[in-house]
């Protein structure tokens, strides 16, 4: 009896060992960062993975047109609104969501999804909170590394996701 039990836990531990690991590995190919604002009647929190580009072809490559893409890396990106907003006038609550963005040529679709905690892969529409069309813009120079910041509005603020030589702008502001 001891023997099965041995082994069962060996194998647990092995497979413990191997998930930080392979945790630790995605993790320095694609760091975790976080964009930060605090001012003009809003407190919004992002946490994210930034790949690098590498030599690859971003939009429309690497990351489709016209399907959900994890806004990031590893694991799906977080926001957390500290109170209530609206984003291109629709409202959204104050919480924590999971981001995730469709890209288009001519825009991207921010899809704000009410369940959070999952792999970056695992995207259930039936939890979408709210979908808003954004605008986009050309960058140069073009970034290396995914980026998310924020730059200070009159009631609010705006939120770029920036990679490559492609700019999505999210403007949140106050209800």
């Amino acid at each position: 009896m001891r023997r099965p039990l041995r082994i069962i836990g060996i194998l647990v531990v092995v497979l413990v060992v191997a998930f930080f690991a392979l945790r630790t590995f995605t993790k320095s190919n694609s760091p975790e960062a976080v964009a930060e604002v605090r001012q003009n009647g809003v407190s919004i929190r992002v946490d994210y993975c930034r790949p690098y580009k590498k030599g690859r072809v971003i939009f429309g490559g690497l990351v489709p047109y016209e399907k959900v893409w994890r806004t990031g890396a590893n694991e799906a990106t977080l926001i957390h609104l500290d109170q209530d907003v609206t984003i291109v006038g629709k409202p959204l609550k104050a919480g924590t969501y999971s981001l995730w963005s469709i890209p288009y040529k001519g825009g991207w679709v921010m899809v704000f999804n009410g369940e959070t905690g999952q792999w970056g892969t695992q995207y259930d529409s039936s939890k979408d909170v709210l979908r808003v069309l954004v605008t986009n813009r050309k960058r140069n120079p073009p970034l290396e590394q995914f980026t998310i910041d924020f730059q200070p509005q009159a009631g609010g603020a705006d939120m770029r996701l920036a990679w490559d030589d492609t700019e999505a702008v999210v403007p949140f502001r106050n209800q």
